[in-house]
């Protein structure tokens, strides 16, 4: 699916936040969603920094968090359009992510376990909104279903 990746352009606030995030943190920030909907900011990190963007019992992200006076929320990336968006949901369950073309048009079916289908689609619905976001912007899927 490489050949789907999408170009995306980074606000200025969003360039300040990665520039924010990478000096505290240590880890390589790939994108940064600021949804004042939610009041929360979303990193996109490189494969493998998820422990270095935590830090320590937390201390990292929490250092990030105290000093943006907004939530966090980070997510690991891959090239793997079915990795990613089971990253996405974490740390939700992913049974299995299914990616169908239907019309000219990406879809990503997400399973998870009946009990946490409500953790999935989040509170007015932000984490599937965070998931289809993110999957447009990376992988041009072009919707995100939780089932």
């Amino acid at each position: 699916m490489s050949d789907r990746l999408t170009e995306f352009r980074l606000t200025t606030d969003g360039m300040r936040y990665i520039a924010l995030f990478e000096n505290m943190t240590g880890a390589m920030a790939m994108d940064c969603v600021v949804d004042d909907d939610n009041d929360r900011i979303i990193f996109v990190i490189k494969g493998g920094h998820m422990g270095m963007a935590i830090g320590k019992k937390g201390c990292n992200i929490n250092r990030v968090k105290n000093s943006i006076r907004k939530d966090i929320e980070i997510v690991e990336y891959s090239d793997d359009a079915n990795e990613f968006i089971g990253n996405i949901f974490h740390p939700t369950q992913v049974k299995n992510v299914e990616i169908i073309n239907k019309k000219d048009k990406l879809l990503a079916y997400v399973d998870v376990n009946g009990k946490d289908k409500g953790i999935a689609i989040g509170k007015g619905g932000r984490n599937i909104q965070k998931a289809k976001i993110l999957a447009n912007r990376h992988h041009k899927i072009d919707d995100v279903f939780v089932r």
